[in-house]
């Protein structure tokens, strides 16, 4: 395809083998070098990364929402994930916060290019205004939440700012 950014195998942050989708000064690299959040834009879903205690990076296709207050193309951008409170991302956000993000598809396959970021487990106002994002944006997320009460599973918020 013309004009595509070149592709194949690199050495991803801690030595990590990953698929590079950007060539930068003759060596290859998968992070993007755009300013916050601003390639998720038009995307349902976000590849999150979260990293085990030993620096192993586990990634999890997940909805996302961004706070409409905070320009994703900045520095200051927010994007709420939720999920049930017992899996192993919140586990591993509580350990690490250090994530990195990139679009995807349902499935996980990345659309676009990893982006370092720090993650956060929120409760309160700032939970209460990510779950109403999420619910606005994705309608299977108030069926989803229905299940949730009835099982009376945690839900948790996480919040994700650039690095």
């Amino acid at each position: 395809m013309k004009g595509a950014l070149p592709t194949g195998k690199g050495v991803g942050p801690a030595g990590r083998s990953g698929v590079c989708l950007r060539s930068r000064g003759g060596h290859r690299t998968g992070m993007s070098d755009s300013n916050g959040f601003a390639a998720l834009r038009d995307h349902d879903y976000l590849n999150l990364e979260t990293f085990r205690k030993n620096g192993t990076g586990v990634p999890t296709p997940v909805w996302f929402a961004a706070d409409p207050e905070r320009r994703l193309d900045s520095g200051e951008a927010s994007l709420f994930v939720y999920t049930v409170g017992n899996t192993g991302k919140v586990k591993r956000v509580r350990n690490v916060a250090r994530v990195r993000v990139a679009p995807c598809d349902r499935r996980g396959k990345l659309l676009g290019e990893w982006i370092e970021a720090r993650a956060e487990i929120v409760t309160g106002e700032t939970a209460a205004r990510g779950l109403k994002l999420l619910s606005a944006k994705y309608f299977l997320k108030r069926v989803f939440d229905l299940f949730a009460m009835l099982r009376k599973a945690e839900r948790v918020v996480i919040l994700i700012r650039p690095a």
